[in-house]
């Protein structure tokens, strides 16, 4: 546990830390023209935004995750309304997935596996430090995301607001379920390959240590 709230702690300081603000800045562009090609349906969406958003919360932890998600939020939004309202709840739910990928991902390596900078992302990727627990823990965050802000937090905000009709509740959350797992035997994969090459080049550009 204590650890857990270190992280935050260690993450708010890459604030202090105009590298990390100008990467998230290009990670923040990114999403919005991720966004920007989102396929909208009446029960989901279906949008690859979230790379930039699990990359942000990779290298920048969960505090630096939940504001980037705010402004990732507020920016995907201004280019691609789907003709919905504004509603700063979507805002919040948004920064709160940041705030997963970083708490989940962030300082959870092991830097040691990158001390030789010639050496191929395959042969990285076979180390146990990023082999086992680093693609674990990838997993692990798309699946809190998935479950707890794509079918229970969405759903339950999109019948509040009437975007969905009561009755059709039980309907829109096994069509996100459906929706869901589908997507991630995608997102997986996808991710398995963009998030450690993020983080191995990262690494080798900046070194081991971020803000301190």
């Amino acid at each position: 546990m204590k650890s857990f709230i270190s992280s935050f702690t260690r993450s708010a300081k890459e604030f202090t830390n105009l590298r990390s603000l100008t990467i998230t800045g290009i990670f923040i562009a990114m999403s919005v023209v991720l966004e920007s090609l989102t396929i909208n349906t009446p029960y989901f969406k279906i949008s690859f935004a979230y790379l930039a958003a699990a990359c942000i919360g990779l290298l920048f932890g969960p505090t630096v995750g939940f504001f980037a998600g705010l402004i990732c939020d507020v920016l995907g939004f201004m280019v691609n309304p789907a003709g919905a309202p504004f509603l700063p709840v979507y805002t919040l739910v948004q920064g709160m997935s940041g705030l997963i990928y970083g708490a989940v991902l962030y300082h959870k390596t092991d830097f040691s596996i990158l001390k030789n900078k010639t050496e191929s992302l395959e042969n990285v990727k076979s180390k146990s430090g990023l082999s086992v627990q680093f693609f674990v823990r990838i997993v692990v965050a798309k699946l809190l995301n998935i479950t707890i802000i794509n079918i229970f937090i969405n759903t339950a905000l999109n019948m509040h607001y009437g975007f969905i009709p009561k009755q059709a509740y039980g309907a829109a959350i096994a069509a996100r379920v459906i929706k869901n797992l589908v997507q991630l035997a995608a997102d997986i994969p996808l991710m398995f390959v963009i998030l450690p090459a993020v983080f191995i080049a990262y690494k080798r550009m900046f070194g081991t240590r971020t803000a301190a």
